[in-house]
């Protein structure tokens, strides 16, 4: 589908308004759309929602889309990220058109009578357009992600084998198809979705939970932080630590992500606060399996001793490294006196001094972490190429000047 030259100018016009309503639209977008269709609900991250992150990740989406209707190509990046998170979640084809219903409704409520006739039919035309972009590049994903040995399509059943508490909050869980299937290899750093139906729920709940060791092993891994209770995030984390045991079967997607370990020559940090050290165990892991000469420096802030995960595993695995490096810090360390090399926050000092310029870093953590780390970083200079960072939560854009959700 081409779009017009006046359509163009009509989306592209209008496109600041996204600027100052565009949380609005989307917050009354997911109301109405939820109230209409419930069943989505068993896709959508409700913590998320509850959270009002999603609102503001559709927002800047469309946003990003709307200003470059001409030049799609610009935002393919953003655009596979989330389209990996979709093809994880099992967003298909046929859920476009309801989402382009209510999204046109919503901006239509949102901004009344500016919402003209011919500014709604410009929209519902680029929309088209930037649907069918999610639709091509998801059917893509979904077709590689079942034609891999060892793949599916969707959601299949893993059988939990092992169970391993890591730290006072993060447990490991090992899993293995239940169908006796090989498992299908992965790219270090990426993750599997777990959907699991909680008793008391209506809904099926969803979560992505980042790969923890390497591949090439007959289980997947994940590490999961026991969140609060209180906390939205907590109902999958909980259920997963006090009731999923050895022997239980739960629902996993085939691995997702672009944010991975790629193989370069370049010194290498592997950067991670809190339970973002989940990926960047199965980068260290496969960096060690490949023998490799490159430097690897791995830095890691935790909360403190007792919630510090793979703390002996991470440093036997940097031994065995030929160039290798490990440093930790704590914000409120139990014991002041103990070994760690740094206390409180993660600095720019800190950093400058354990990271050269030419360094390609991987950052993952909290979403305050990852801003400052990444601002650090190309503060001394490091390259936006250079910089490569994943969260978990709803797509999210980071600069050096601003970085939003």
């Amino acid at each position: 589908m081409t779009l017009s030259q006046k359509t163009i100018d009509i989306v592209k016009s209008t496109a600041p308004i996204l600027g100052t309503q565009g949380v609005s639209i989307t917050s009354v977008f997911y109301k109405n759309m939820f109230t209409h269709h419930p069943e989505l609900l068993n896709i959508f991250n409700h913590a998320n929602q509850s959270q009002g992150r999603q609102q503001t990740a559709l927002a800047n989406m469309v946003y990003a889309a709307a200003k470059n209707i001409d030049q799609l190509e610009t935002i393919l990046p953003a655009v596979k990220q989330v389209a990996f998170k979709h093809r994880g979640l099992g967003v298909k084809p046929e859920h476009y058109p309801i989402v382009g219903k209510h999204l046109l409704l919503a901006i239509k409520e949102v901004l009344g009578d500016a919402a003209t006739d011919e500014v709604i039919e410009a929209w519902g035309e680029a929309y088209g357009v930037i649907a069918q972009v999610f639709i091509d590049i998801e059917a893509e994903l979904y077709e590689k992600a079942e034609e891999q040995a060892g793949g599916w399509k969707d959601f299949k059943f893993f059988r939990v084998t092992n169970k391993v508490q890591e730290s006072e909050v993060i447990t490991s869980f090992y899993l293995q198809p239940a169908d006796g299937k090989p498992v299908p290899t992965y790219k270090p750093g990426q993750y599997i979705t777990v959907r699991v139906q909680i008793p008391g729920e209506e809904y099926t709940l969803n979560r992505q939970y980042s790969l923890s060791t390497a591949p090439g092993n007959e289980y997947f891994r994940i590490s999961v932080k026991k969140e609060k209770d209180f906390e939205p995030n907590g109902k999958v984390s909980n259920y997963l630590h006090d009731h999923v045991s050895v022997g239980h079967q739960i629902e996993v997607s085939a691995p997702a992500g672009d944010f991975h370990l790629v193989e370069e020559e370049s010194p290498i940090a592997l950067i991670s606060g809190g339970v973002g050290l989940t990926p960047m165990m199965s980068m260290l892991d496969t960096l060690v399996q490949s023998n490799t000469d490159r430097e690897v420096t791995f830095i890691h802030s935790a909360r403190n001793e007792e919630v510090h995960a793979f703390a002996k595993d991470t440093a036997n695995l940097v031994d065995q490294l030929n160039h290798g490096s490990y440093y930790y810090g704590y914000e409120k360390p139990v014991n002041p006196n103990g070994a760690h090399h740094f206390t409180g926050y993660l600095t720019e000092e800190f950093l400058k001094g354990n990271v050269t310029k030419n360094t390609v870093c991987y950052v993952c953590g909290p979403i305050p972490f990852l801003k400052n780390v990444v601002n650090m970083l190309a503060n001394l200079g490091i390259s936006n190429e250079n910089i490569r960072y994943e969260f978990f939560g709803p797509a999210m854009q980071i600069t050096k000047e601003k970085a939003t959700v």
